[in-house]
C-alpha cells in the first residue's frame, strides 16, 4: 500500500491545496478523478474535495459510490462532507449560504480532533447543509457566524467506519487549525508516514524541463511578473543560452517603468519588446464583459506570439509560460471545475496548443507561495521574488469600461437592512457588476456601498470588516462590499466610457502613489497584493471615475482576508488622489475571497 494520502478532484477551488498542504506536513499526498478507483484504493486514506456541485440537487451524486466501499478511512470537505452523508443514508437540504471565516465549536471529543481547540475560526463556502444524519454518525462540531446564527452538523464523523465530513475547509489558510485536522487524519487515523520531503527542487525542474524541450528553442512571453521572471531564470539554468528567447509585449496595460525594468533583468539574453500597446486598445475599445475582455487579450498574444515565431524562423520551437495551479483552475482547468475567470494563459487557443505539445508550464502544480520558494533556491534576487503579483492582461482588468447601462440584476430591488450595520453606518448597491466565487462558481453581482464615518480609521475598518460576513450571506445577488468614509453619495449611476489610453494612463498614475505609499510606510510587504480598480460612474450627477482599493493578505491567493492598515497611510493616499480631477469617489473593498475574487474582473 503506497504510504500517502489520495485527494479526489471532485471541481473544488482548493482539490489541488489539499495535497499541497499534506506535502507540506510531510505526507506525500496524489491528485485523482474518482473514477480512478484501482490507483486510490493503493492509498492509505481518501479525502474528498468539494465541488461547484449542488449535492442537495443531486448534481454529481453517487461519484463517491466506489470510494466509500473501500476500507481505508475516508475524510469529506464541503460537497464531499454532504456527499458521505447521504450515501449512508443522511439527508442534504439547500440552507442558509456561508462564506467566509465562522467559528467551530467542537462538541464531542473524536480520534480526529486532537489537539484543537473547543472554538477555533474556520473557513465556510457552502449553499448545501447536512439537515440529518445517518445511522451511526454523530454531529462532532457546529458553526456559528458573527451574528451567532447556528449552523449544525458542521464536523460528522462515524470512528467505527472511520468516515469524516467538514463542511468547512481545513485547507486553506484561513482555518485557524486546518493543518493539524489535516495531520490527525493523515498520521494518526490513515498512519501515513510523514517522511516525504515537500520542498521544490529547482535541479528536478530542469530536467523535466530538458526532457520535454530536447533540442528545440523555446519561446517565453515574459510580463515582468514572479512567475513569468522565475521560469525565464529556471529556463535559462536548464537550456543554453541560445536556445531561449523572451518575448515581452508591451500591451498598454502595464505598471509605471515596467517593461523598461523587464529589459533590464533579461539583459543576458535574447530579449525583445514589442509596443503592441495599439493593437490591444483598438481591440478592446468597445468591450465591457470581463470573461470577453481576458479572452480578447490571451488571444492577441497568441496572434503576436505566432507572429514573432515566424520572424525569428522559429515555427518549431515550443512556448514556455508562467502558469500556475490558480490560473488554471479558476479557468476550469480540472475536468469538474467551473470558470470563475478566464485567464489571458489559458484560452481556448492556447489550451489547444497546450493538448498539441507546443507548450510546457514547468510552473503548472505550483502556488504564488512555492514559486517565490523556488526563485529564490535559483538565485533570483528577493526584491523581484518578493514582489506583489500582477495579472497578466495588467490594468486591462483593473480598468473597468461600461457601455451605460444598468446590470440585469439591478432590475431586482436589493434592499439594505441598515440595523446590520455598526451604528453610524449605512448602505446602497451600486449598479456595476464584478466577477466573485461563491460555492466554487462564478458569481457575476453587485458590491454593497457602506458609508458614513470621518476617514478610513483602523477602528472603523475592524467593526465595518466584522459585518461584512454576514452582510454578504443575507443578502442575494452582492458578492462585494466596499467603504468610503467622509462622502455622501446621495445617486449612483453606471457612465459610459471605454478601454482609452488616457484612462489607463490616469490608473497607472494612481496605482504607482499606492505602492509609492506601501514602500514609505513599510507596509509593502504586509499585503500579499494590492489592486487598484477604477470604474466609471455619474456621481450625484457627475460624471467621474471611482477608484477601489483592494488590499489583500494571503498565503497562495486561494483565499484572501482583508489586512488593517493605518490611518496615516490611507489619509496620504487620498489627500494624493483628490488633487486629481477625474476621481470623485474613493472607497475600500472590504470583502475576503471567497466571496470576492482579488481582481474585480
Amino acid at each position: 500500500m503506497i504510504n500517502g494520502i489520495a485527494v479526489i478532484d471532485l471541481g473544488g477551488q482548493y482539490a489541488h491545496l489539499i495535497a499541497v498542504r499534506l506535502r507540506d506536513l510531510g505526507c506525500y499526498a496524489e491528485i485523482f478523478d474518482a473514477d480512478d478507483i484501482e490507483q486510490i484504493s493503493r492509498y492509505k486514506g481518501v479525502i474528498v474535495s468539494g465541488s461547484p456541485n449542488l449535492s442537495a440537487h443531486d448534481e454529481d451524486g453517487g461519484v463517491l459510490t466506489e470510494i466509500l466501499e473501500l476500507p481505508q478511512p475516508v475524510l469529506g470537505f464541503c460537497f464531499g462532507h454532504q456527499e458521505i452523508a447521504k450515501f449512508y443514508g443522511g439527508k442534504v437540504i439547500r440552507g442558509k449560504p456561508e462564506f467566509g471565516p465562522a467559528t467551530l465549536e467542537i462538541i464531542k471529543e473524536t480520534d480526529i480532533f486532537p489537539g484543537i481547540p473547543k472554538q477555533s475560526t474556520v473557513f465556510m463556502s457552502h449553499g448545501d447543509t447536512v439537515e440529518t444524519l445517518p445511522p451511526g454518525f454523530e454531529e462532532i462540531g457546529i458553526s456559528s457566524n458573527q451574528k451567532g446564527n447556528i449552523h449544525h452538523n458542521a464536523a460528522i464523523g462515524c470512528s467505527s467506519l472511520k468516515r469524516y465530513g467538514f463542511q468547512f475547509h481545513p485547507e486553506v489558510d484561513d482555518s485557524e487549525y486546518g493543518d493539524l485536522m489535516l495531520k490527525n487524519f493523515a498520521v494518526d487515523i490513515c498512519k501515513v508516514d510523514p517522511r516525504w520531503q515537500s520542498k521544490i527542487f529547482a535541479q528536478t525542474l530542469i530536467e523535466k524541463i530538458q526532457d520535454q524541450v530536447g533540442d528545440k528553442d523555446v519561446f517565453l512571453l515574459a510580463s515582468g511578473g514572479v512567475d513569468s521572471t522565475v521560469l525565464g531564470e529556471l529556463l535559462k539554468q536548464a537550456l543554453s543560452s541560445e536556445k531561449v528567447h523572451l518575448l515581452h509585449v508591451d500591451t498598454g496595460f502595464m505598471r509605471k517603468n515596467e517593461s523598461r525594468e523587464v529589459a533590464s533583468f533579461f539583459k543576458d539574453v535574447d530579449f525583445k519588446l514589442v509596443d503592441a500597446s495599439q493593437r490591444f486598445f483598438e481591440a478592446l475599445a468597445n468591450v465591457y464583459e470581463p470573461e470577453a475582455k481576458r479572452k480578447i487579450i490571451g488571444e492577441l498574444f497568441v496572434d503576436i506570439l505566432t507572429e514573432e515565431f515566424a520572424k525569428l524562423n522559429l515555427e518549431d520551437g515550443l512556448m514556455a509560460q508562467g502558469t500556475i495551479y490558480p490560473d488554471r483552475i479558476e479557468s476550469g482547468g480540472s475536468n469538474k471545475a467551473r470558470v470563475i475567470k478566464t485567464h489571458h494563459n489559458q484560452v481556448e487557443i492556447m489550451a489547444e496548443m497546450v493538448r498539441q505539445g507546443k507548450v510546457i508550464e514547468p510552473l503548472g502544480d505550483l502556488y504564488k507561495k512555492e514559486v517565490r520558494q523556488l526563485g529564490l533556491e535559483l538565485g533570483v534576487p528577493s526584491r523581484l521574488v518578493n514582489r506583489h503579483p500582477f495579472p497578466g492582461p495588467g490594468l486591462a482588468v483593473r480598468l473597468l469600461a461600461n457601455n451605460g447601462k444598468y446590470p440585469p440584476q439591478y432590475t431586482n430591488e436589493v434592499v439594505v437592512d441598515n440595523s446590520r450595520l455598526p451604528d453610524g453606518f449605512s448602505g446602497m448597491v451600486l449598479p456595476i457588476a464584478s466577477v466573485g466565487v461563491k460555492a466554487d462558481m462564478r458569481s457575476y453581482e453587485l458590491p454593497l456601498l457602506i458609508q458614513g464615518g470621518e476617514d478610513f480609521h483602523p477602528d472603523n475598518q475592524c467593526k465595518l470588516l466584522a459585518a461584512v460576513p454576514g452582510l454578504i450571506n443575507q443578502m442575494s445577488d452582492i458578492n462585494r462590499v466596499v467603504w468610503s468614509p467622509g462622502f455622501k453619495v446621495e445617486s449612483f449611476a453606471p457612465a459610459c466610457k471605454v478601454m482609452s489610453p488616457k484612462r489607463v494612463e490616469l490608473l497607472r498614475e494612481v496605482d504607482y502613489l499606492v505602492n509609492k505609499y506601501l514602500v514609505e510606510l513599510d507596509l509593502y510587504d504586509h499585503v500579499w497584493q494590492f489592486p487598484v480598480v477604477m470604474l466609471p460612474a455619474v456621481v450625484n450627477g457627475k460624471v467621474s471615475e471611482v477608484v477601489i482599493l483592494r488590499p489583500v493578505k494571503t498565503s497562495r491567493g486561494m483565499t484572501v482576508t482583508v489586512p488593517v492598515l493605518p490611518l496615516e497611510f490611507y489619509s496620504g493616499v487620498l489627500q494624493e488622489l483628490q488633487q486629481l480631477s477625474q476621481i470623485q469617489l474613493v472607497a475600500i473593498d472590504l470583502t475576503t475571497k471567497p466571496p470576492g475574487t482579488i481582481e474585480w474582473e
